[in-house]
């Protein structure tokens, strides 16, 4: 049955040679991979409002200087970016940058912040979609969380389906979100340019306000940079591209930026002279739509495609975490399960696992988009300033032909990804203070995931391992329960074994059980030795434990193998398990930790 319902929600297995076809060209790469980008110009903007707000509307006009900064650091990161991809075009992006050129430590913390960056993407797209339905339907709103989970989980599924089958899905409802935005920014500034907006609803430029600060600027500067994240996906996922893979990937990360910056720009001018201000039961790209539309169809399908957009946002970190997951995992510092494809040839279990986490963060943060912003922007902006410095490095240490104007792009790019980032932890510092603690402790885990694995591979290198002491003969144990089929059936396999020694072992509760035993083997099997270990505690791991323990000493002096035979019937049904005790499993587990002991089971398989 569970076979059969994972073909259906999964697909059909694919073959290795089927690869190739699970690339993407540029269109559908541009869907899936900017999305997450894409979608932020629904909260981006807001962000800015929110800080400014804090003085009063009248300062909203300098929404204005604050986007025209945020898109001199756009373009900086794109600039940026796409030098990382021909730079670096088997993927990694910040990760491998700041590896290479910072050290292993910062390599981690740039891959430590992404890794939770990608999953903080899930829980703000989803949360962030789900709060654009409930502004359309207000009903909705005490089911923040259930409806956020739902979308994860479909979300999930459909990555697990396959690159290409997720980007062909995926690539509609994003465009769609493009076309509506141009449509409503089109219409906006139409209205705009022929006075169908009234002056009083905003505050010429250039106006003075009282209260206004280069440090509320510079706040608020930081507040609307969080539309620049999902930037980096691009070139974390060159890997994902059809060949040329980094042309490909420039050009899309290129067509990217322009769209960001368009429609950024026209969310920002259009909040500004409609006089929009944020509210906690509409947002403002769902206020302006309705004053430019009314509440009909056009508003409807803008609410709707931004709605679609910002829940398949999280599918850039379905697409980019698994192929950061597989760099961590090659160089040793997550385990190395993240590195195996599954069925349909995606790395599943990467996408499982984030799937997982972003329900536990829509969880606790109960869906609140608000709080999960500042930490999720945090989290990018600290790599974004790590490969940017790294590049510097790059330059300065290889000095290839034009490499002055690349110096200057990522010296521009880390000097504002810096700024941003202080501005961040000096103003949000009781939403993003977790950083410090979280990424320790994630260095943390990756140092001793390493540890472990290199401490593993000198253990397994020949070259390095002690000699091993030649085996001179078997000593077999079987643990038994009674005479049945079961028994019989393992007694005859560790008879073929040509074993030194065969011992069955028997541990009863209760004397009168010993000796009714005793007596039916000598009858059953005369020439197997019977050891019977009484256990008033009603203990059958402890007593058999301590016996194989001293067997194994005395097995030790004469350079004897001790084999632990375990019988195990197997019903015929799954769900029959559940019906038997699991003596056997326990057995299995408790002994496979003890050195110098092998343990084997043998099935016996029932009919019916």
């Amino acid at each position: 049955m569970w076979s059969s319902l994972k073909r259906f929600l999964i697909g059909r297995p694919l073959k290795s040679t089927e690869l190739g076809e699970q690339k993407l060209n540029k269109t559908k790469a541009l869907a899936i991979l900017s999305s997450d980008a894409l979608s932020s110009v629904a909260y981006g903007p807001e962000q800015i409002l929110l800080v400014l707000i804090t003085v009063s509307a009248a300062a909203y006009w300098y929404s204005i200087p604050i986007a025209i900064g945020v898109l001199v650091l756009l373009t900086a990161l794109i600039l940026s970016y796409r030098q990382i991809i021909f730079a670096y075009p088997h993927g990694g992006g910040a990760y491998v940058v700041s590896k290479e050129n910072l050290g292993k430590y910062s390599g981690l913390i740039a891959g430590g912040s992404l890794l939770v960056d990608y999953i903080l993407t899930v829980a703000v797209s989803v949360s962030a979609g789900t709060d654009a339905i409930t502004s359309a339907f207000p009903s909705m709103h005490d089911h923040n969380v259930i409806i956020a989970i739902g979308f994860v989980i479909f979300i999930t599924i459909l990555n697990l389906r396959g690159v290409t089958e997720s980007a062909s899905i995926l690539a509609y409802p994003v465009y769609l979100f493009v076309l509506a935005l141009f449509i409503l920014i089109g219409v906006g500034v139409y209205n705009i340019l022929f006075g169908h907006v009234s002056p009083e609803l905003h505050t010429p430029i250039g106006t003075p306000v009282a209260g206004v600060s280069l440090f509320l600027l510079l706040r608020a500067f930081a507040s609307g940079s969080s539309a620049l994240t999902g930037v980096e996906a691009i070139s974390n996922a060159i890997p994902n591209f059809k060949s040329p893979a980094p042309n490909n990937a420039a050009k899309t990360l290129i067509a990217m930026g322009s769209l960001l910056a368009i429609l950024f720009s026209g969310i920002v001018i259009l909040a500004y002279y409609y006089g929009i201000s944020p509210l906690a039961e509409a947002t403002v790209v769902s206020q302006i739509a309705e004053q430019t539309f009314g509440r009909n169809f056009m508003y409807y399908f803008i609410q709707g495609t931004t709605a679609l957009i910002l829940i398949l946002a999280a599918n850039t970190g379905y697409s980019a975490f698994p192929l950061l997951a597989v760099n961590l995992a090659k160089d040793k510092f997550i385990p190395r399960m993240f590195t195996v494809r599954g069925d349909r040839l995606g790395y599943s279990n990467g996408i499982v696992i984030l799937g997982l986490f972003s329900i536990l963060l829509i969880i606790a943060f109960e869906g609140q988009t608000e709080h999960l912003i500042p930490l999720y922007a945090v989290g990018v902006f600290i790599p974004f300033t790590l490969s940017q410095t790294g590049m510097m490095l790059k330059w300065i240490r290889e000095k290839p032909a034009g490499w002055m104007s690349k110096f200057i792009i990522n010296t521009t790019g880390a000097l504002i990804s810096f700024i941003v980032t202080m501005m961040f932890f000096l103003t949000k510092f009781m939403q993003v203070w977790t950083v410090f603690v979280f990424l320790p402790i994630i260095i943390f885990i990756f140092h001793r995931i390493n540890k472990h694995y290199e401490a593993v591979a000198d253990q397994l290198r020949i070259t390095t391992c002690e000699p091993s002491v030649p085996i001179e003969g078997n000593v077999i144990i079987l643990p038994v329960a009674g005479i049945t089929h079961v028994v019989e059936n393992s007694l005859n396999y560790a008879k073929s074994l040509s074993a030194h020694q065969i011992i069955a072992v028997y541990v009863p509760f209760e004397r009168e059980d010993e000796l009714a035993f005793e007596e039916k083997w000598k009858k059953w099997q005369p020439d197997v030795r019977l050891v019977t270990l009484i256990s008033p505690y009603r203990s059958i791991i402890q007593p058999l434990t301590k016996f194989i323990d001293t067997v194994q000493r005395k097995a030790n002096e004469s350079n004897y193998q001790v084999t632990v035979i375990i019988p195990q019937f197997i019903p015929k049904k799954g769900w029959q398990n559940i019906l038997h005790n699991q003596s056997s499993l326990l057995i299995r587990a408790h002994l496979l930790y003890r050195r110098n002991v092998i343990v084997t089971t043998v099935p016996y398989h029932l009919k019916f």
